[in-house]
């Protein structure tokens, strides 16, 4: 039986989408893809229109992980600062990946555009700052992507953003208008019903329980299996086992976020007048933005223990209303959470497994335009094209220290370390 989604806020809001099939017996394929997230329908998409054979094998439903549960905040860039990459992998290349993340965002627009697909997309991103360092932080990091990767974001003093966003929390922002916010659900099921158009076949509650690697990979299910020439391993935090090598470079962290009952349309613009999305900078940070139907969406309180928050409803309330004391007596109708996949160093982790396996992992919670991008990459590969892909091949990724036994209680308390800094100086 096919698992449904988790309740949420966006479960509620995305229009029914029909089930797919069990995969049973055997298919053959040019390309198998696990997951049915933005990454995995992305790759689907490409190798579709280039005239590939795709199926997609998903273990639940489609964007039944973080593609239909995230914050839907659409960013350029990574889950780490381009200085990190470039120290990584030198100057040249981090201005590549640069400019192949604004590519993402891009992408989104397009895809949108080219399949009607209606996930309520709102233009603009604040990062905001809370304490002085985190403004000086902010007005470094505006003036190195000036003049390093020529990309122009603009500086809001105080009082500018106070006159859009109802808060005093914040001693400024940097601002995006490129970079914005969507429903991440009703995208992702956009991203499905254009691969099924195209002659992609999607298969639910099909998880996959091994790969055998070889000239010809097969990918096997409980009932079935499929045969083809590329495997593309899309699964990213819910997936253990399959590629022992990639499992030890990543960690799931759980991330929660809150849906308020509707503020009305005077209301919700009081809040945000220019209806952008907004993160500060703190490691354990908040999100938020307004939703399509005039409710707060209200995000952060990750867990790095995998085990959820107690009293979350509770804890989230006192963080929105840290932000907003205006909606004190606001109740959360929708709360819910789900796992992110970060590597170490926070920098993606993509590239292939011998010459037909493929993988993208280690979005580490800035995976909304990124997936996509990594879905191109991987397609581009695939058709032998891969020079953009080994780009990001070259970033060197260390496994978490501690084994399975203590990788998880090490990374709590490194964790800890750093909220601890957030609330001292």
């Amino acid at each position: 039986m096919i698992a449904s989604h988790i309740p949420s806020y966006y479960t509620a809001s995305a229009p029914p989408f029909p089930a797919q099939p069990a995969l049973a017996g055997v298919e053959r394929a040019d390309v198998c893809i696990l997951g049915a997230g933005i990454t995995g329908l992305s790759t689907a998409i490409e190798l579709a229109e280039a005239g590939y054979r795709v199926i997609v094998l998903e273990a639940e439903r489609i964007g039944w992980g973080a593609s239909g549960r995230s914050g839907g905040q659409a960013i350029f860039g990574y889950g780490c600062d381009q200085s990190k990459i470039a120290a990584l992998i030198g100057k040249e290349d981090s201005r590549r990946l640069f400019d192949w993340s604004l590519e993402g965002v891009r992408l989104i627009r397009e895809r949108c555009a080219k399949y009607a697909i209606d996930c309520d997309w709102r233009d603009t991103h604040a990062h905001v700052p809370i304490k002085p360092r985190q403004v000086v932080e902010l007005k470094l990091w505006q003036q190195d992507l000036a003049e390093n990767y020529g990309y122009d974001v603009q500086w809001w003093e105080r009082d500018q953003l106070r006159a859009q966003l109802a808060s005093d929390r914040y001693l400024g922002a940097l601002v995006d208008p490129n970079s914005g916010h969507l429903h991440p659900l009703k995208y992702t099921q956009g991203l499905a019903r254009a691969a099924l158009s195209l002659g992609v076949r999607i298969f639910e509650g099909s998880k996959v329980t091994a790969l055998v690697r070889g000239d010809k990979p097969v990918l096997q299910t409980a009932a079935g299996e499929v045969h083809c020439d590329f495997a593309v391993l899309a699964g990213n935090a819910y997936v253990r086992g399959i590629a022992p090598e990639l499992d030890s470079k990543i960690m799931p962290v759980g991330t929660y976020i809150g849906a308020t009952e509707s503020l009305g349309p005077e209301r919700a613009s009081a809040l945000i007048g220019n209806d952008m999305a907004v993160a500060d900078i703190n490691w354990a940070l908040d999100y938020f933005r307004l939703s399509a139907d005039h409710r707060l969406l209200f995000g952060g309180r990750a867990s790095y223990s995998t085990l959820p928050p107690p009293n979350l409803s509770g804890t989230m309330r006192r963080r929105m209303t840290r932000v907003f004391p205006q909606l004190a007596g606001v109740r959360f109708e929708y709360v819910w959470g789900g796992y992110v996949d970060i590597s170490l160093n926070r920098a993606p982790h993509w590239g292939r497994l011998g010459g037909n396996v493929y993988f993208a992992q280690g979005f580490s919670g800035h995976g909304i335009a990124a997936t996509g991008l990594a879905g191109r990459l991987m397609a581009e590969a695939i058709r032998g094209q891969s020079e953009r892909l080994d780009v990001f091949a070259k970033i060197p990724h260390l496994p978490f220290p501690g084994g399975r036994a203590f990788r998880t209680p090490m990374l709590v308390a490194a964790m800890a370390w750093y909220k601890l800094r957030d609330a001292m100086f």
